[in-house]
C-alpha cells in the first residue's frame, strides 16, 4: 500500500488541475458583459482574464487542451494501479477500484467545480487569471499543429462537408409563424419574434430619434441647464466643444447622485454609425462597445438622430411599436372613416407596406414626408397633394417642429405607378 501513495497523490494532484481547468472554462465564459468591463479596471487576476476573453478561441481551446491532457494522465495512473490490485487483490477489486477513480474525477473535477464557478465567476477570475495566461502561453506554439489537425480529420472523415447556407430572412419569419402550432407559442412571444426578425431589415433612420426630437447641450453642463425637465430622449446629451455633434451621453434616469456642475465628465461615448446601417448590427455594436446611445450621421459626418437602447427594446417589445407613438405620443395610421386614414410623416414605408399589405415602389425616402418630398421636391405645405402608388396623399399639418400629418386614400387599383 506504501507504493501505492505515490500513485495516489499524483491522481489528488491530477484531480486538483482538472477542476482548475474546469471552474475556469465555467467561471469565464459565464461572465456578462458588465462584469467583463469591469474586470480590465479590476485586479491583476481580473485584467489577465480580460485580456484572455478578448481571443475566446484561443482560450477555449488552451482549457481542452490542458484538460486533456491532465486526464489522459489522470486515466494512465488509474490503468496502472489497476494491474497492480488485479496482480494483488484480485479482479472484483480492480472493477471497483476503476468506478471510483472515474466517479471521483467526475464529482470533483467536472460538477463540482463547475456549479461553483459559476456562482462566483468574477472572485474566481481574481484567482485562476494569471496561473491561466500561463497555460494558455504554454499553448501557443500548438495551435497551428492543432488547427492542421482538424483540417486533416476534415478532409479525411468528411470531405464533402460543406457549410450551410444563411437563412434568408423570410424563411426565418416563415419559421416563427409555423412554430405557433408545435412550440404552442403565445401570440405576444410571437409578436416579439417577428419584431426581432424585423431588426434586420430595419435601418438606423427608420427608427431614430431625428434631430428635432432630442435636447443636446455643449459643455459645461449644468443642472440648470435642464430646468428641472428631464430629455425626452431620458439621456443627457453632451456634444463637443466648437460643434453640434454628439459627443458622450449621461442616462438620467438610472445615474445616482448626479452633481450640479460639470455634468459632461459623467457621460459615456456614443456609438457613431451611418444613417444607412440596420438595426441589427447598431444593436449587436451596441452590445459589443457596452454603448446605450448611438449618434447617426449622414455622409458629410453631420448627426441627424440618435437611437438608444430604450428606443430598441421599446419597438421590440411593444404590441404595436410605431416612432409616432414613441416620440409623439400619437398613432401612425389611424382611419379617420372607410377608405381613409390620417398618417404621421415619421411613419416609415415599411409600416406603411405591411399595415396596408402592398408593394410600394422604391423610393429615396424612408418615412412619408421623406417620399413627399422626393415627389415634390420640396417641404411639403398644407393641401398639397400627389399619388403614389397605390395611395393618394394630401398634407394637413405641417407644424413648425416638422410633425407632419397626411390624409391618405387608396386610389383606383386600375391606376399605376406615381405621379
Amino acid at each position: 500500500m506504501i507504493s501505492m501513495f505515490p500513485w495516489l497523490l499524483a491522481m489528488a494532484i491530477l484531480i486538483g488541475l482538472s477542476a482548475f481547468f474546469s471552474a475556469s472554462e465555467a467561471a469565464l465564459f459565464s461572465l456578462p458583459w458588465q462584469q467583463r468591463s469591469r474586470m480590465t479596471e479590476g485586479s491583476p487576476g481580473q485584467r489577465a482574464c480580460a485580456t484572455l476573453l478578448i481571443t475566446p478561441d484561443r482560450l477555449l481551446t488552451a482549457v481542452l487542451f490542458w484538460n486533456l491532457v491532465v486526464n489522459m494522465c489522470y486515466f494512465a495512473i488509474t490503468a496502472h494501479l489497476g494491474l497492480q490490485l488485479q496482480e494483488n487483490m484480485g479482479a472484483s477489486t480492480t472493477v471497483l477500484f476503476s468506478v471510483a477513480s472515474l466517479l471521483m474525477l467526475i464529482f470533483f473535477s467536472e460538477m463540482l467545480p463547475k456549479s461553483l464557478a459559476v456562482l462566483r465567476p468574477a472572485w474566481l477570475a481574481s484567482l485562476v487569471g494569471i496561473p491561466l495566461v500561463l497555460f494558455v502561453r504554454l499553448t501557443d506554439p500548438l495551435i497551428p499543429f492543432l488547427r492542421f489537425c482538424q483540417l486533416v480529420n476534415q478532409r479525411l472523415f468528411w470531405p464533402r462537408f460543406e457549410a450551410e447556407p444563411l437563412l434568408d430572412i423570410a424563411d426565418v419569419d416563415r419559421a416563427v409563424e409555423l412554430s405557433t402550432e408545435d412550440a404552442q407559442l403565445a401570440e405576444r412571444e410571437q409578436r416579439t419574434l417577428h419584431h426581432i426578425i424585423q431588426l434586420s431589415e430595419a435601418r438606423v433612420d427608420e427608427w431614430m430619434r431625428p434631430r428635432r426630437q432630442f435636447l443636446s447641450f455643449p459643455p459645461p453642463v449644468s443642472l440648470s441647464d435642464l430646468e428641472g425637465k428631464v430629455p425626452p430622449s431620458s439621456y443627457l446629451l453632451v456634444t463637443e466643444q466648437e460643434s453640434e455633434e454628439i459627443q458622450s451621453a449621461i442616462p438620467l434616469k438610472t445615474i445616482t447622485g448626479i452633481p450640479d456642475q460639470h455634468l459632461e465628465h459623467h457621460g459615456t461615448p456614443v456609438l457613431h454609425v451611418p444613417w444607412a446601417a440596420s438595426v441589427a448590427d447598431t444593436l449587436q455594436q451596441m452590445h459589443d462597445r457596452q454603448r446605450q446611445v448611438a449618434a447617426v450621421v449622414n455622409e458629410f459626418g453631420e448627426t441627424i438622430g440618435v437611437l438608444t437602447m430604450e428606443d430598441i427594446l421599446d419597438t421590440l417589445f411593444r404590441d404595436e411599436p410605431s416612432r409616432s407613438g414613441r416620440l409623439l405620443n400619437r398613432t401612425a395610421i389611424e382611419q379617420v372613416e372607410p377608405g381613409c386614414w390620417h398618417v404621421m410623416g415619421m411613419t416609415s414605408i415599411r409600416r406603411l407596406a405591411r399595415h396596408f399589405k402592398v408593394t410600394l415602389p422604391e423610393s429615396r425616402g424612408v418615412t412619408v414626408a421623406g417620399v413627399l418630398q422626393d415627389l415634390l421636391a420640396r417641404l411639403p405645405e398644407g393641401d398639397d397633394q400627389c399619388d403614389w402608388g397605390p395611395f393618394h396623399f394630401r398634407v394637413l399639418e405641417t407644424p413648425a417642429r416638422g410633425h407632419l400629418r397626411v390624409e391618405l386614400t387608396l386610389r383606383d387599383p386600375r391606376q399605376e405607378g406615381p405621379r
